[in-house]
């Protein structure tokens, strides 16, 4: 099983699932048409692509989902979205 998008996701990405969708799309039909007749081969390389990006955007967490689970968690998005900081 192959999932894209959002699902492939082991946590939600901040903002870009549709983009995720597309662009796992894309690496998936790139596979297929690098590795034509070989759905094992094609799927593996899908896997790597998409497994190296995830780990990208997890070097780069910039404590999005500590914001969307703390105790503070409504106010701190308020102030995510608005620039501006409000207390509890």
């Amino acid at each position: 099983m192959t999932l894209l998008g959002d699902a492939a996701r082991l946590r939600p990405p901040p903002g870009e699932g549709a983009n995720l969708s597309m662009w796992d799309g894309a690496v998936l039909g790139r596979a297929i048409a690098t590795h034509p007749g070989d759905a094992e081969a094609a799927l593996a390389a899908h896997e790597q692509a998409i497994f190296a990006r995830a780990a990208a955007v997890e070097a780069e967490d910039d404590d999005f989902y500590t914001i969307m689970i703390d105790d503070r968690a409504p106010h701190r998005l308020l102030a995510l979205m608005t620039g501006v900081e409000h207390d509890a």
